[in-house]
């Protein structure tokens, strides 16, 4: 159960949601960690970050993680009300730090190609016909 806490179950944890969580969900869950990792982070702001990615990290929730398009729902709910808690604490270099992050594993959605997933349609696309036999 300790192991469940550590740093690297964090980072393990976030990069297996990546794919399935979203840039939105590990940008949050990265913001959090980081403002944790300073030392001018209040404490009582540091526990309420550590529940939340506690929370994100434990394989036992409300919603199952699994569950398909749900399952990362609370999760999602838990990082966004910590956010708002410890907003004052959260320092724009923080931001955007995790940003560049969550851009260097998801691609940056405003750069041409928007990615690292070239089979997504992008804007002035040609239209594609498929067709179903």
């Amino acid at each position: 159960m300790a192991d469940a806490y550590s740093e690297q179950s964090f980072l393990d944890k976030l990069k297996a949601a990546a794919i399935y969580a979203g840039r939105e969900v590990v940008e949050k869950a990265l913001t959090l960690y980081l403002t944790a990792q300073r030392p001018e982070t209040p404490l009582w702001a540091k526990m309420v970050i550590y529940s939340a990615i506690a929370y994100f990290v434990l394989p036992t929730d409300l919603i199952p993680d699994f569950v398909p398009l749900t399952g990362y729902a609370d999760d999602l709910g838990t990082l966004v009300t910590a956010l708002g808690t410890v907003v004052m604490s959260i320092t724009p270099e923080i931001k955007q730090t995790a940003k560049q992050q969550v851009n260097q594993w998801f691609g940056d959605p405003t750069v041409e190609g928007g990615g690292n997933a070239p089979d997504v349609p992008q804007a002035g696309d040609p239209i594609r016909v498929i067709s179903i036999d």
